[in-house]
């Protein structure tokens, strides 16, 4: 399944924008979002060394209706927002693909990850672009479970592996002394483990960040 990370730059006008570029020191992070009859309703954690006025200034974004600081402490405030231009979630529901949280703003840009097939990624960018929000596809990976990537002697045998320090430097465990652990033959603890790290580094090679796609 194809996971994605996106920067979206959220429009002038739109609150998370407008109040992190007036604050460029703070991030929203946004821990849990949901739309409700075409309006956003969610929860963030708001960091600040000025606190107070970032509140204040998100109490007065035009798009804005309810602002509820539940904590605040040490320049860290968790707040239950509603706002009439949800823009990120409209683009979600109407492109079918679903929204992962937590995701943050800073400096009115918007960092996202999202795992979707490919004909939803492309719907998802096209809504992007109808609500006039721009954005970079950082990368786009074709992910797919650990469960499928080594078979259970493997997965076993890797993670007797990194428990023992096998992996550690210095090296914390011999090979001698690994496949004695794990109660099989030195030869037979060689080969599976080559034969797992062959598929991870395979792995890891292919999902090496691809160049940014500037989307403007």
């Amino acid at each position: 399944m194809p996971h994605a990370k996106l920067t979206l730059r959220i429009p002038e006008g739109i609150w998370v924008g407008t109040l992190t570029r007036n604050h460029p020191e703070a991030t929203v992070r946004v821990l849990a979002a949901l739309l409700e009859d075409e309006q956003g309703v969610g929860l963030v954690e708001v960091l600040s060394e000025d606190l107070p006025t970032l509140l204040s200034d998100m109490g007065a974004q035009a798009d804005v209706t309810l602002v509820d600081v539940l904590q605040e402490s040490d320049g860290r405030a968790l707040v239950w927002f509603e706002t009439s231009a949800p823009l990120p979630l409209l683009a979600a529901r109407d492109s079918g693909v679903p929204l992962e949280t937590p995701f943050e703003v800073t400096a009115g840009d918007l960092t996202w990850e999202v795992t979707a097939p490919h004909e939803r990624l492309s719907e998802l960018g096209e809504m992007l672009e109808a609500l006039g929000v721009s954005f970079d596809v950082e990368y786009v990976r074709d992910s797919m479970p650990d469960e499928q990537l080594l078979t259970a002697r493997q997965q076993r045998l890797v993670e007797a592996a990194v428990e023992a320090g096998y992996y550690d430097t210095p090296r914390e465990c011999s090979l001698t002394e690994l496949a004695s652990t794990v109660d099989i033959a030195k030869s037979t603890a060689s080969e599976t483990l080559h034969r797992a790290e062959e598929k991870i580094v395979k792995q890891f090679a292919e999902s090496i960040e691809r160049p940014a796609t500037d989307r403007d």
